[in-house]
């Protein structure tokens, strides 16, 4: 066999050198994920098992094991957990949809040519690059303002003319929505600060995917006689959905670690609760990342991958 036949025997497909790409693209987080996170889950689980005491004299640690004794305080005596827990899981739930669908309107919007485009997204991308603590607590403050005055004042407040909210939200249940879809966007306008505080990378990203489509296709739906929502829903979603799944992903990452469940633990630590704290932290992790396999993998069946 020579030279040539031999490299031409070893040669790799397209998609095979895809794949290649992809796994030398991810190598840096993989090495990073298996020395330092897998060890730290590991460690986790294991603390979930003890009743974890530092002696006094000698600062040493003393480990008993308790079995599921943990897990039984968290979920039968802790007098908060499980509702933290529930109300942290649908916080995300809710957020999302919102962050996705504002964050992909948006990028819609900037993505058009018009002066001043620049300035515009840097406004929108502000939040996450101006993350200081000071900064943060402004942000807290005017969203438990915001999150007041709608909530708690909605039947006193008035629009121009004397017209209060309470009407339009009477007329919205009028016109036959169903309680639930009415309640949602009521809880949406209550959660605008935090929709609009989680969906800067989200812009940005959904940015990048938008400029990267190939224009013959809109070229090719113009010919046909698409209109524009047509080519919206046939065009520029399915392009998109690699990246809606991108950005599903960094969404319910990001919603987790800011979440009520995630600083109850971290209390929970401070007091030398380690057990308990190790509870709480893997417990919500897991219900996480099932929400996020669930919502991926049917996200995964509608994705179309341009090559």
């Amino acid at each position: 066999m020579t030279v040539k036949e031999r490299k031409k025997g070893f040669r790799l497909s397209y998609e095979q050198r895809n794949s290649v790409r992809g796994y030398a693209f991810i190598l840096p987080w993989l090495i990073g994920f298996l020395v330092f996170y897998v060890g730290c889950l590991i460690q986790l689980v294991q603390f979930s098992f003890l009743d974890i005491k530092i002696d006094a004299a000698t600062g040493s640690r003393i480990d008993n094991f308790v079995g599921l004794g943990n897990y039984i305080e968290a979920f039968t005596a802790h007098a908060t957990f499980k509702q933290v827990l529930t109300s942290s899981v649908m916080d995300m739930l809710i957020d999302l949809p919102m962050i996705i669908f504002f964050s992909l309107f948006v990028s819609l919007m900037l993505n058009r040519k018009f002066k001043g485009r620049a300035v515009v997204r840097a406004i929108f991308f502000l939040p996450v690059i101006l993350s200081a603590d000071a900064v943060g607590a402004a942000i807290t403050r005017a969203m438990e303002l915001m999150n007041v005055g709608v909530s708690s004042t909605s039947q006193e407040m008035t629009m121009a003319g004397g017209v209060s909210v309470s009407y339009y939200i009477q007329l919205f249940g009028d016109l036959a929505l169903p309680p639930a879809l009415l309640e949602y966007i009521v809880g949406a306008v209550n959660r605008i600060a935090t929709i609009i505080k989680g969906s800067g990378v989200q812009i940005i990203l959904f940015i990048a995917a938008l400029q990267s489509i190939p224009g013959s296709l809109y070229e090719v739906a113009k010919i046909e006689g698409a209109t524009g929502y047509e080519t919206l829903w046939k065009v520029t979603i399915p392009m998109l959905m690699p990246h809606i799944i991108t950005n599903t992903i960094y969404t319910l990452v990001d919603r987790f670690t800011t979440s009520q469940v995630v600083q109850l633990a971290n209390e929970t630590y401070q007091r030398y609760n380690y057990g308990l704290s190790s509870v709480f932290s893997l417990t919500s992790t897991m219900i996480t990342i099932l929400i996020l396999g669930l919502i991926v993998y049917l996200l995964n069946k509608r994705a179309f991958y341009y090559n």
